[in-house]
């Protein structure tokens, strides 16, 4: 996602990173959760610690969650990819 470096493109890699894991088996889906969970977790902390926010959007915080169980339920990934978002993607 960093690579990319693409507008608007955070719901894809969601998306897509549960999607891969999913792949895996149900270790993957499970691990997969466990991640997001934790990532969305550090992410509000960090942004109460640092910036003194009690919420860091939470339409963007829903948005990814919904693109994070898409990916995990084996949809595809796609479906969230932006217009002009290199196919190396």
């Amino acid at each position: 996602m960093r690579e990319a470096n693409y507008q608007n493109s955070g719901r894809y890699f969601h998306a897509r990173g549960n999607y891969e894991a999913a792949q895996r088996g149900p270790g993957g889906v499970w691990a997969a959760k466990i991640i997001s969970s934790v990532g969305e977790y550090l992410q509000g902390f960090l942004h109460q610690i640092y910036l003194g926010r009690d919420s860091i959007g939470l339409e963007g915080q829903v948005s990814n969650r919904r693109a994070a169980e898409w990916g995990r339920s084996g949809q595809d990934p796609d479906h969230f990819r932006p217009e002009g978002l290199p196919k190396k993607y």
